[in-house]
């Protein structure tokens, strides 16, 4: 685009006067002065329609005038929240809940047991190995060492067969771009191992513990590091004391640049298994090749993209998935490399009622976990199929782990609920008993708060449940203040979970409430399908039932109501607040996807329209322009107090969709209500957020919320 650089610069030097809401509307210090955003000329032409894009300028992350503005806009928002007196005092209760251990399931690889622990307010998890579950742990790595500020994570770990080498990947300041080097286990010491420029990568160790396999993208530069578009991921092997450069490429498709690469090893050592996946589609094409001839090629054994399989394991030529091919909410079959033919596929257990939400076999065994209206239960089956028990969970909540071989004798799973902090137990293969492994304690009394479930209609006379959490005794007089949050997207299911975040609300006064909508994957894949593309709008719809539910029964009313999101979520919380803005009293949208028109033209997010389709198709732009946040912004509208968050090192969902709905809703709004964005700085999307950080972004959210909804 062609900027005119001269109005730019000439309407920035103007720029940090005066954008106030209309003083005669609103009481006395009441109203906010927002930065002048400027405005340029630029329209675009999408199928016919002209769209104005005013704010384009903002895209660019790296321009003085950008970052002039950001300081601009940080500068109000914290005055703004520096004068909430309640914001102190709620950062030090945050502190004082989240000060608790928090642990991983554990896994084991030769002889050897690894789990991660906090020990509280530690800003990164540390790494532990032992020998026996009874010894005394030692620490293996501690990312907190890697940044004085805690703003390098760990963001994978894969230790060799013989558990003799740890490969781990670190993330700086959030950003989704990995390095990877090894660790020798005994000595503690990092080998010159280093690899770069992978992103969206597991690593997969040979049998022998020679090397393993990975994916990475090439080199970008490093001015578009953090928005350039990510195509063309390929498969390398690494061979352990090598460099990269003499690392050996195993699969890619540069006829296919959207094509991305997941590699398995088998725990036999046979086979490498290769999933291609396009873009965040549930759909994957399967290849192998068989490790224990040097020069065998990779075979296509599920060569196109109709359905999910998810490797669960083999028994020498017999693969085992799960797999939504003709079974919405899963089912798992055994197929045979010899006769890979579908019509010899052998169904091993059968789809049902409730969604399969992950399979593993154990122990000769085959441990499922399901979701019965998005909480978890969990079955345990032979190699047949035939159910041989059901294991006794504590309540409502949602299980993750069971990691293991199929020869294993045991296995590790946690168990968390919105009032029980995550739980690690170990479970018996043979006898069938679970003990407590590692129980944190935490500063609170679980017995004083309840979780139910509730289900309700939304607009076209879908049932959809929705967790509504508070403290017991609950006066239905509508003055509870109700922070609703919800997802709604890419097959991911909203589950019951533990946050010190969330039980402070809930300390407050607040009542949490999480809806289960269309989009996600908590009823399977017709769920999910039922919230994309041209049907996007349903998920709104949800959302917005579930708040009509909530006022209509007396739990809350408008003005004490707000919504939050992030993400996929974020713009969510942008198409409520957008449709409608009565219903909210406050809104904080977080990293949100708001530009529905060019998310695709950034890092990976051409990746995203599987779910929303793309403004380039006609019939999908209509359906995007209709609910596209930045573009239903309607000047002299009374939205929700908002607080917009994002990162300046998100390349997940970039800045930009922040920045410029910000700029928009501050020139649309009306009346008094606040619109502020809180930028974060050295931080990302989200995922290994320092601990430090994560508080005080809470802080802020629940202080922001305290005056919004008067509490």
């Amino acid at each position: 685009m062609h900027m005119r650089h001269a109005t730019l610069a000439v309407a920035l030097m103007m720029a940090f006067g005066a954008q106030a809401a209309d003083p005669a509307s609103c009481p006395a210090g009441q109203q906010l002065t927002y930065p002048v955003t400027a405005k340029v000329d630029q329209t675009d032409n999408y199928h016919g329609t002209t769209i104005a894009d005013p704010y384009r300028w903002l895209e660019d992350a790296n321009s003085a005038e950008t970052k002039q503005w950001v300081d601009a806009q940080n500068a109000v928002t914290q005055a703004y929240l520096g004068q909430i007196p309640q914001r102190e005092a709620i950062r030090q209760r945050l502190t004082k809940l989240w000060n608790y251990e928090r642990y991983s399931v554990p896994s084991k690889e030769g002889g050897r047991y690894f789990y991660s622990r906090n020990d509280g307010l530690q800003n990164q998890s540390v790494l532990y190995t032992m020998k026996n579950l009874d010894d005394q742990p030692r620490m293996l790595l501690d990312p907190n060492t890697l940044a004085a500020d805690g703003t390098v994570a760990l963001a994978g770990a894969e230790v060799s067969p013989d558990g003799k080498l740890l490969a781990y990947g670190t993330a700086a300041s959030g950003s989704d771009w990995n390095e990877w080097k090894v660790r020798d286990i005994e000595t503690g010491k990092d080998l010159e191992d280093h690899l770069k420029w992978v992103k969206f990568s597991q690593t997969a160790w040979t049998k022998d513990g020679k090397g393993f396999f990975y994916s990475r993208y090439d080199e970008p530069t490093e001015a578009t590091k953090l928005a350039a578009v990510n195509y063309h991921q390929k498969l390398y092997y690494h061979k352990i004391g090598t460099p990269q450069s003499a690392d050996i490429l195993v699969y890619d498709r540069p006829d296919e640049k959207e094509w991305g690469f997941r590699a398995q090893t088998t725990d036999d050592g046979k086979y490498l298994l290769i999933t291609a996946t396009k873009g965040t589609a549930h759909k994957y094409r399967i290849f192998y090749k068989d490790l224990s001839k040097p020069d065998s090629k990779v075979v296509p054994l599920i060569d196109n993209f109709d359905a999910a399989y998810d490797f669960i394991d083999n028994v020498g030529d017999v693969f085992y998935f799960s797999t939504d091919r003709k079974a919405p909410r899963q089912r798992i079959v055994a197929i045979d490399l010899r006769k890979p033919a579908e019509s010899n596929w052998k169904q091993i257990i059968p789809e049902t009622a409730e969604t399969l939400n992950g399979a593993h076999i154990i122990g000769d065994r085959i441990i499922t976990e399901y979701l019965k209206d998005a909480r978890s239960v969990v079955r345990v089956s032979d190699l047949n199929g035939k159910l041989v028990r059901e294991l006794a969970l504590p309540g409502i909540g949602s299980v993750s782990g069971f990691t293991g071989k199929r020869g294993d004798t045991e296995t590790f799973f946690s168990f968390t609920g919105f009032t029980t902090p995550t739980t690690i137990y170990r479970l018996d293969m043979k006898t069938g008993k679970t003990s407590v492994f590692r129980q944190p304690k935490v500063d609170f009394d679980p017995n004083a708060y309840e979780t139910r479930q509730q289900f309700y209609t939304s607009r076209d006379g879908t049932k959809v449940p929705m967790f509504i959490v508070s403290k017991k005794g609950l006066k239905l007089d509508g003055n509870n203040p109700t922070y609703l949050y919800g997802y709604g997207g890419f097959n991911i299911s909203m589950l019951p979970g533990f946050s010190p975040a969330n039980l402070a609300w809930m300390e407050m006064g607040g009542v949490y409430v999480v809806a289960n909508l269309r989009g996600g994957g908590e009823y399977g894949e017709s769920w999910h399908q039922a919230g994309t593309k041209l049907q996007k709008q349903n998920v709104f719809d949800d959302f917005i039932g579930a708040a009509q539910w909530l006022v209509a029964n007396k739990v809350t009313q408008p003005s004490k109501l707000a919504i939050g999101g992030g993400s996929n979520g974020g713009l969510l919380v942008g198409a409520a607040m957008t449709q409608r803005p009565d219903l909210f009293g406050a809104a904080i949208p977080m990293v949100g996807v708001m530009d529905m028109l060019r998310f695709h033209k950034f890092t990976i997010g051409w990746a995203w329209t599987s779910d929303y389709g793309s403004s380039e198709n006609p019939d999908e732009f209509k359906a995007l322009v209709k609910y596209s946040p930045l573009h239903n912004l309607k000047p002299g509208t009374q939205y929700p107090a908002t607080m917009v968050t994002t990162a300046d090192h998100d390349d997940r969902v970039v800045p930009a969709h922040s920045f410029k709905f910000a700029a928009a809703a501050q020139a649309a709004q009306a009346g008094c209500n606040p619109v502020i964005i809180r930028i974060d700085t050295k931080a990302g999307h989200g995922a290994g957020k320092p601990t430090a950080k994560q508080i005080e972004e809470v802080a802020d959210r629940w202080g922001f919320l305290t005056k919004a909804l008067k509490m």
